[in-house]
């Protein structure tokens, strides 16, 4: 019961509570590529194709990098994008129906997989309070 509380509340109050830590107390840097280009087309303005061409050819090359799971340079089909972005949103369903048909049967369930559904299910709902 109390390791059901426990793990319900970490999961509705951990993902906020860390994004607002982030954004509070951890500033990030003001070195962006934007930033960059504005201070060159003031400062300097003679150097500005070559930092986009090059800043380019650096997104090129991490855009090839995470998709090197894709064989022979082909794009991921529609499906395999969908079924990547759906994997989190079904477990978190097929959760939601497990603990109420348990609920609702009176079904025993082991504590482990318990937690592991209700930390799933908390977790979700409360990286939609963000």
């Amino acid at each position: 019961m109390f390791l059901d509380i426990i793990t319900s509340a970490l999961g509705l109050i951990v993902p906020p509570a860390f994004d607002f830590i982030k954004k509070k107390f951890i500033k990030g840097k003001d070195d962006s590529p934007k930033a960059t280009i504005s201070s060159l087309a003031v400062t300097k303005p003679e150097v500005l194709p070559d930092y986009i061409k090059a800043y380019s050819s650096l997104v090129d090359a991490c855009i090839r990098e995470y998709n090197k799971d894709v064989i022979a340079g082909q794009q991921l089909s529609v499906w395999v994008c969908d079924l990547r972005a759906s994997i989190r949103p079904i477990f978190t369903v097929i959760s939601i129906a497990l603990m109420f048909t348990a609920t609702m049967m009176q079904l025993n369930i082991d504590p482990s997989i318990k937690s592991l559904m209700e930390l799933t299910i908390s977790s979700w709902f409360g990286s939609r309070l963000i």
